[in-house]
This record gives C-alpha cells, structure tokens and sequence, in this order.
C-alpha cells in the first residue's frame, strides 16, 4: 500500500509539474484578454503618455498617399510636419532623461556637427490583420527552449507580446513581420573620417518563412527565413554570393550558410557568418550580427530586461530614401547628414546584453532599444571589453504602409573610438524595395546558389 501510495504521489507531483509548466509557457489568460483592448495586439501601451507627447495608437499606417504609386520611392506622408525642437550638444541636459548613452555621447563627442532633429509622434507601426490574429492566438503557446536559444508553439506571429524576459523581447525583434518576401538593392559605405568612401553594392533577398500566410511549426521546418545577398559593385567584390538559412531552434541546428566564390566558381559552407566575424565589405565597421540591427543565435549573451522607457529614436525616416537626396548627401565625414534625421519620441522596450562568462565576442555589454509597437530594434549602445561605450548604432524606421510592415531605410554604426562609421541599406539611388517577388525553398539551396553564380 506504501509503494502504491509513493507511486501515486510521483504521478501527482509530476502532473502539478506538468501543468506548472504549461502555465509558464505562455500568457495567461487575463495577459492574453489585454492584447488588442488595453495593449496593441503588438502588445504595446494603446493609450498615449501622461503629458500628450507621445499618442495613443490608432492602427498604424495602412493606407498609402493617394499620390503614390507602386513600384516608386515612398511619399513622406508626414512631409508637412516641422520640427518641435533641435538636441544639441548646448542643451542635452535638458533632455537628458530621454536620451540613451551612445546619444548623448555623440552629442558630446561631435557638438559642432551632431545634432538630432525632433517632430511630433507619429505611431506609424501596422501589420497585417492575420499577424495580430497570430500574435494573439499564440500568446497561450509560445515559449522559449533551449534555455532561450530557440522558440517553440509560436508561427507568424510575435511570440512574447508581453515579455518577461530579455531575451523574449529579442526573439519578438527576430520574429517580427517585415513580408512575406522581399528584394532590394542598396548601398554600404564606411567613410574615412575625412569623408572618402567607396560604395558596395549588394542586392538582397528575403524569403521569410516563418511569416508565410498557412505556414504552421511543423512546415518550418526549423527555418525562420532564408536570406541571399549577392555583390554587385565594386568590380573587385562583384560576383560573390551569401546565403544563410537562420533557424528557429538554433541548439538543435544552427544557421546554416553558404557563400559562392566567384574567383573559385565554387560554393563553400561559410560557418563564420555568425556572432562577431566582420559583416561583409563593411571595413571591419560591424559585426555579423549586427546586420538587421541584430539577427542571430542570442546565447553567448545574458540578457536583461531593464522595461520601458521614453526615448528620442529615429522613426519615419522617409527622407534617408527620397530620391531627390543623393548618398554623397547623406554621407559625411564622421556621422551621418543629420539633416535628413528624423526624431521622435516613442515608448521603447530597453535590453541589456552581457557576454556570458567564457562566452567570446568583442562586445563585451550591448543595450538595445526596441520600438515598442514594432519590436524593431532602432538604437544600440556598444560597450568594449575595457566597459567604454564604443559603437553607437540607429536603425533609422519607417512605415512600408503598401505593405503595411515597419522596417528599417538605413543602419548606420557609428564608431566614438575610430571617428568613423558604417551606413548600410543607402536606397534612394537604387530602386525602391520590391514585395511582390515569387519565389519558392528551391531558389535557396546550395545548388541554386552554384547556378545563380555568373563568373
């Protein structure tokens, strides 16, 4: 009878554990019913702050200028609005509260050049309907595994929309909505500090997988997206071929990525696309994960979930890509033209990285600032291993309202220490973005990529 009983006592502890464990899984359902009434279905605050400075949210921006026309540059459609005020290096303090490190420090280290134009806010975010239904619907489900190296129960949509942890609030970044597929070419530069730069051309492809209308878990496949980037200037670059497949559970299976070399014909496994290898022509001036603000395995990281705050963060950025502004406009010597800089302030979701212990990487501590109707990543602070702030990177957003979706016209790296800095996704020469490709998995495999190689 003693051993009956110990046998049913186990089962009862395992089940209490069990159901603990389906508990913690996802949100509860008091959390879930906050998302879309209380919360955006994002996840965010609906209403707006105290003060009338930042609005409540109202849907996002969905419907395009009646002026624009599809396959064209985007129309600013908040071209009408004026400053409110100007960040400076004479009266940062009377900001300072609303302002990150790296902002303050480029404030401090430029005062004559750096400066940061602020306009009202304008909550711009807005997603398919199918992907706020997802996001809800998976709020229950979604939880991390691996010790939070992957993700399980979630498709489609984000999958923490009401994040206990910082590394949940990264894998939203990760997992946030941009298309279903995508191509664009745009331009790298790493100006000297005098202000010389060559051009690297790249055109991108994006096949997102894990955002696919009738896409389920089990179809994924352990696949969040495939990404081919090709080379296509200068001439002694052109030709060269990345493809990286980025997974979900990334333990069980990291990314995998290949490379052509068109010197070689051949096309190779490219293991070191990952972590803090240097991103590709870019001088040095970034790490791979830096591409995409930040993209990746998040384990050599633990990550810290400092919570909400207002910050002043690039948003609404449509002059970076108005063809009527050139890139050598853009690009001056030691940081950007900020002139064509938008400001605003918006609520944002802080994080902070630190390098785990034994764990290898040349940033020793990484805070990020995530939008929080958009969970786009759109200020890094940079540390170095000696605990100086080093890097200060914007992911300079905007509202793709054809869409509609919120991703990034520019990324740019500045470096305090060098007196340089890296932009990437320069456009407004280029073509604009393009979300209507058709493709399909057989366009990215290691096969494709050895017959898409033209030299």
């Amino acid at each position: 009878m003693r051993k009956n009983s110990t046998i049913i006592l186990g089962c009862a502890l395992a089940l209490a554990v069990g159901m603990t464990a389906t508990v913690w899984a996802g949100l509860s359902p008091d959390e879930i019913a906050k998302l879309g009434t209380e919360l955006t279905p994002m996840g965010a605050i609906k209403a707006g702050n105290a003060d009338g400075t930042i609005p409540a949210w109202e849907g996002g921006l969905k419907t395009p200028p009646a002026a624009w026309k599809p396959g064209t540059h985007y129309i600013d459609p908040f071209a009408d609005d004026t400053v409110l005020f100007t960040i400076t290096a004479a009266n940062m303090d009377q900001y300072a509260d609303k302002l990150t490190e790296g902002q303050k420090a480029l404030l401090k280290t430029y005062p004559d050049t750096y400066k940061m134009n602020v306009y009202p806010t304008r909550r711009s975010a807005a997603y398919p309907q199918r992907i706020y239904d997802k996001t809800i619907e998976i709020a229950g489900t979604a939880e991390l595994v691996q010790g939070g190296n992957g993700v399980t129960g979630a498709i489609n949509g984000i999958p923490f929309p009401i994040p206990k942890e910082g590394v949940e609030a990264i894998w939203n970044h990760l997992l946030r909505y941009r298309a279903d597929s995508a191509s664009r070419t745009i331009g790298q530069a790493a100006p000297t500090r005098g202000g010389s730069y060559t051009l690297v051309t790249f055109h991108d492809e994006f096949y997102m997988q894990y955002s696919m209308e009738g896409m389920t878990e089990a179809k994924l496949n352990n696949r969040i997206l495939f990404f081919k980037q090709e080379v296509m200037a200068p001439a002694r670059l052109a030709g060269g071929i990345l493809l990286v497949g980025e997974t979900l559970d990334q333990v069980k299976e990291h990314r995998n990525a290949w490379l052509y070399n068109p010197g070689q014909r051949r096309v190779r496994r490219a293991p070191n696309v990952a972590y803090d290898n240097p991103g590709t022509a870019a001088d040095a001036m970034r790490t791979s994960d830096q591409f995409d603000m930040y993209n990746g395995a998040p384990d050599r990281y633990d990550w810290k979930l400092v919570g909400r705050k207002e910050i002043y963060i690039p948003y609404n950025s449509y002059k970076l890509q108005d063809p009527s502004i050139k890139f050598k406009d853009i690009l001056t010597p030691l940081h950007p033209n900020q002139d064509f800089s938008r400001y605003e302030l918006h609520r944002v979701w802080v994080v902070d990285a630190t390098l785990k212990p034994g764990a290898r990487h040349i940033y020793k501590r990484r805070t990020f600032y995530l939008d929080e109707d958009s969970w786009q990543i759109v200020v890094e602070d940079v540390y170095d291993n000696r605990d100086q702030l080093w890097r200060v990177s914007e992911g300079h957003a905007m509202a793709y309202y054809n869409v509609p979706s919120l991703w990034t016209s520019l990324e740019t790296h500045i470096d305090l220490q060098a007196g340089r800095y890296l932009a990437i996704g320069l456009n407004s020469e280029f073509p604009p973005y393009d979300f209507d490709i058709k493709r399909s998995l057989d366009d990215y495999t290691p096969a494709a990529l050895r017959m898409a190689g033209k030299r």
